[in-house]
């Protein structure tokens, strides 16, 4: 089985949408169904009710659809073998021309420093999706969501500390840290527990979420230092 993670895009079959489109949904979410099987698009990987074991357990699904549609989100659930192919969301680098013009500068700067640290990044969220199908999903309250794969708690502190220091003019720079063991957390909660101003840390997987509560590495030092 191909392993799944959060933010991972998945191509279904034309087997997948015949089951999807087979299933008893409201006139407006099966118009946005039908125009996404024409055109190709993706769905994307979301919570897993329970570890997936064998080829099976079905994969939980979802999509938010555009204005078009009134921004509906659609949670579905198809077999293994109704998935065609994974595929992910742009980088931050292709995603720049979604963004506003002015926002840019700082955007490719960021994306620079990342890359120069060996950091992979990819936007998703409303960004995301307007780059992958061309549809209008930014208004003007959108945040850029990007992700950024991390192996460990020192490149978890670069990549947020690039992300903090990122202050483009008109869009929020919100979105998660990636561990390879699919931990997911939000960067800017990984700073202020890190920096040991909160006691616990949100951390998500596929089959849910914890927190996490014994002292940061960064916190445990300050705490010897001033000893």
């Amino acid at each position: 089985m191909h392993p799944l993670r959060r933010h991972q895009l998945v191509f279904v079959s034309t087997a997948g949408w015949r089951d999807i489109l087979g299933a008893d949904w409201d006139d407006e979410v099966r118009e946005g169904l039908v125009h996404w099987a024409k055109q190709g698009f993706p769905l994307v990987v979301t919570r897993q009710r329970v570890p997936r074991r064998n080829p099976s357990d079905p994969v939980a699904l979802g999509l938010c659809l555009p204005a078009r549609w009134n921004r509906r989100l659609v949670p579905l659930q198809l077999p293994w073998s109704r998935v065609a192919l994974f595929s992910e969301f742009p980088t931050l680098a292709d995603a720049l021309r979604e963004v506003p013009k002015v926002d840019q500068p700082a955007l490719r700067a960021a994306a620079a420093e990342l890359g120069a640290c060996g950091l992979r990044s990819r936007v998703y969220g409303s960004v995301g999706w307007q780059c992958v199908t061309g549809l209008r999903y930014v208004h003007e309250r959108s945040d850029l969501d990007l992700w950024v794969a991390v192996d460990g708690e020192l490149e978890a502190d670069e990549a947020a500390a690039v992300l903090d220091r990122c202050k483009p003019p008109t869009l929020r720079v919100d979105g998660e840290l990636m561990f390879t063991d699919g931990m997911a957390t939000a960067w800017r909660e990984w700073r202020t527990w890190r920096a040991g101003r909160c006691s616990s840390l949100l951390v998500k997987r596929l089959e849910g979420a914890d927190l996490l509560q014994r002292v940061p590495p960064l916190a445990e030092q300050r705490v010897r230092a001033a000893a």
